[in-house]
């Protein structure tokens, strides 16, 4: 029993260090345009993170009102690593390790406010104008989410290009 046991967390260990070796080993030979969608996922990232600490009915307000739990904690945290990430996707620093985060973050976004729009239960305040509620209303109010999902999904499979800190390290190590 005891091998078994021990086969299995070596086993995990194995993936484990596979994943980590994925996750810092992204591509860095694309196009060097690649940068334009970088500045532009990194740009809104960040000033989200700064808007979370300069409003309250932002960040804490914002994550009191969705039911996270911990508002105060989680608001912040989610802040800071939006204006850090934000930074390091524009440099192309980290490239696929800060992407792949937002990834997840944004769905959980997406989750955890668009299916209470889509209900017409939403705690925050809706729309200022038709559609409000609904199927419509979550396409239109997903838009900028949507978007900083699949550029995400973009950087972690393409990597951040040619012009990035993620490609100076990569020639270094060589």
């Amino acid at each position: 029993m005891y091998k078994i046991l021990l086969a299995h967390k070596l086993k995990n260990l194995n993936t484990m260090k596979q994943f980590t070796k994925w996750l810092f080993n992204q591509p860095v030979e694309g196009p060097k345009e690649i940068i334009i969608l970088r500045i532009m996922a990194g740009l809104v990232f960040f000033w989200e993170g700064l808007i979370k600490f300069v409003f309250a009915n932002q960040g804490v307000g914002r994550f009191t009102k969705l039911g996270f739990p911990m508002p105060e904690f989680t608001a912040h945290f989610v802040a800071t690593c939006e204006i850090v990430g934000g930074l390091c996707i524009i440099f192309g620093f980290l490239t696929r390790a800060v992407s792949f985060y937002f990834f997840f973050q944004m769905i959980i976004a997406i989750l955890s406010t668009k299916i209470s729009l889509w209900m017409g239960t939403y705690p925050l305040a809706l729309p200022p104008v038709p559609p409000i509620t609904g199927f419509w209303a979550v396409l239109h109010e997903v838009r900028s989410d949507f978007a900083q999902v699949l550029t995400s999904l973009f950087l972690i499979l393409v990597g951040p290009g040619t012009l990035s800190v993620d490609k100076i390290r990569a020639a270094a190590k060589n």
